[in-house]
């Protein structure tokens, strides 16, 4: 019988936010150096012949599903809810020119959660999202779990 493998790849980029009606200072513009661990299960090829033979997916294709999904999306980006008046997101268009407007206020918890739908549907038949974890600063963390959310 074949084994269920997990394989993780780690992935970084930088962004900045304010998240709308907050009562702290993250109401502010301000940015983070993300890190961010996607992990896949799957049973690797077991196809001699193939050249992704022991592979449950080749890194090279994750990053390209990450990159294209995750990474030109949101780094060096200003990060917004749609919730801000409209004056408000158009100022943060001007000023810092790549904005992206979201329709949850974007913390850490909601971030990786969007992250989760934008990667899952582009996996490759039995491939599985297992779970992300999204590193907002050196200490602070939030993740997501398939399992969790079935």
């Amino acid at each position: 019988m074949a084994s269920v493998i997990r394989v993780t790849k780690e992935f970084t980029f930088e962004m900045a936010h304010a998240l709308w009606n907050y009562d702290g200072p993250c109401r502010n513009v301000h940015g983070h150096s993300y890190r961010l661990f996607v992990t896949l299960s799957g049973v690797p090829v077991d196809e001699p012949g193939n050249p992704k033979n022991g592979m449950v997916i080749d890194f090279t294709d994750l990053k390209s599903i990450v990159k294209k999904e995750i990474i030109t999306v949101f780094d060096h980006a200003v990060v917004v809810s749609r919730r801000f008046d409209k004056g408000k997101t158009e100022m943060f268009t001007k000023m810092f020119g790549n904005t992206v407007l979201v329709d949850y206020q974007p913390t850490c918890e909601n971030l990786v959660s969007d992250f989760a739908g934008r990667i899952t549907s582009l996996l490759p038949p039995g491939i599985k999202l297992h779970n992300l974890k999204l590193y907002e600063t050196a200490t602070s963390f939030a993740e997501w779990y398939a399992s969790d959310n079935e």
